[in-house]
């Protein structure tokens, strides 16, 4: 019964992880539009950079899912 419990306490944390992660890359993607309007070369880097590691940490849910 406590697999059962910790198994689903997990599985809510990963959503939840998710829907924050998602709402970090819809933020990001807008900077990144922005920032490329602008032609702002070093804030274009910077949210790149940033946009990469959100889809690493899809990958690594989506790994651990798996």
């Amino acid at each position: 019964m406590k697999q059962v419990v910790n198994g689903l306490i997990k599985q809510t944390q990963t959503k939840q992880r998710l829907a924050v992660i998602r709402l970090e890359l819809d933020y990001e993607l807008a900077v990144l539009f922005e920032a490329m309007q602008k032609r702002e070369r070093v804030q274009m880097e910077k949210s790149k950079e940033i946009l990469r590691q959100l889809w690493e940490q899809l990958q690594k849910i989506d790994r651990r899912e798996l």
